[in-house]
């Protein structure tokens, strides 16, 4: 494994779209749309997926219409540039700095994209610099969160170190085809949800009240392209998933992550409560099972899969944000499952008391 410099976690600011949903109502929806009730294994599944309710970019009704790709992207670009700057401000506010102090903007989103990019059209916007360097990525999926701010963490430690602002923003309910009523298709429209979440990090400044990051790793696995991804549709962005991510955890993941923790030399329990992505509920139920007996429960996780279900890249970074206002002694380990099929694993470092 390389060895890396390692940068700080100034901030994270978190936001959600004004339009709150519950699970009875997305399962409600659903059999409207369908135009019969759901099959009760089916609605049985859905109502235990562990989440009570979630946000979505537009209201409940608008998800029951034909939608065109043109209609799909002004959505993203219209509520996606506002959740953006509004998690931008109050992130660069909270590290201290204003927008001229920035040097790169990072975004991760995977559900809609846009030329130029939000972070090119943020520096007009919000008042950066021009010179400002701006890197949209796309296709990260779940796994965005971490790996975004392994991205950032090398960019902020380059050269003579720089100050970089990561976004990661997912509008998954665009890809909602109210047409298709597999269980593929009625699986995801019950897990996933909208938000956005923006860190400021920046080199090591030696700041003992700012955790750091320690060790990124990630790893791809052959011929698993089909867990997870996207298919182009007719009308945008058709979900992949196919496979028992639940047995992965415990068959690949977890090895991977004990070698992970081996190589900086810690254990399970020398860890404080991770911050995990929540695929949904049973990937929830397989990561405690993993941590067990050492870690008991990931409560951070299951209350931001229930509050805010599935959102993608930025759910990682909802938990995080929860984690640290507890001011743990202990190493947070971050990890994350996506497209690839990619497991990505962080460790965060506290601050000094």
């Amino acid at each position: 494994m390389r060895t890396y410099t390692m940068s700080q976690l100034k901030s994270i600011s978190t936001a959600v779209p004004d339009h709150c949903i519950s699970q009875e109502g997305v399962l409600a929806i659903l059999a409207k749309a369908r135009g019969a009730a759901l099959p009760a294994r089916l609605e049985n599944i859905l109502g235990n997926s562990g989440i009570d309710q979630r946000y979505l970019a537009c209201e409940p009704d608008y998800y029951l219409k034909q939608r065109s790709w043109p209609e799909r992207a002004r959505i993203y670009d219209q509520v996606g540039q506002e959740l953006v700057q509004r998690t931008a401000a109050q992130a660069m506010e909270r590290a201290g700095l204003a927008a001229p102090d920035i040097d790169v903007i990072v975004m991760v989103s995977t559900t809609g994209t846009m030329t130029p990019s939000i972070p090119s059209r943020l520096i007009q916007e919000m008042g950066f610099d021009p010179d400002t360097q701006t890197v949209p990525v796309f296709g990260y999926g779940c796994a965005g969160g971490v790996l975004g701010l392994r991205l950032a963490n090398s960019l902020a430690e380059a050269g003579e170190g720089q100050n970089v602002l990561m976004i990661s923003l997912e509008l998954c309910s665009l890809s909602y085809d109210y047409s298709q009523f597999d269980k593929k298709n009625m699986i995801a429209t019950a897990l996933f949800a909208d938000g956005c979440a923006t860190a400021v990090i920046t080199p090591d400044s030696g700041d003992t009240r700012a955790p750091s990051f320690r060790a990124f790793n990630q790893k791809t696995w052959p011929d698993t392209r089909d867990m997870m991804g996207w298919e182009i549709g007719q009308t945008g962005f058709d979900l992949v998933l196919a496979r028992d991510i639940p047995t992965f955890v415990k068959r690949d993941f977890a090895p991977f992550c004990d070698a992970f923790l081996d190589s900086q030399g810690l254990k399970k329990n020398d860890l404080s409560e991770p911050a995990c992505h929540p695929g949904g509920g049973r990937v929830v139920e397989a990561m405690e099972d993993y941590f067990a007996p050492d870690i008991d429960g990931i409560p951070a996780t299951r209350s931001m899969l229930a509050q805010f279900g599935n959102m993608s890249s930025p759910t990682v970074l909802f938990v995080l944000e929860q984690l640290l206002l507890s001011k743990s002694e202990k190493p947070i380990l971050l990890t994350a499952l996506g497209p690839g099929f990619t497991a990505a694993l962080g460790i965060l470092d506290p601050t000094e008391k």
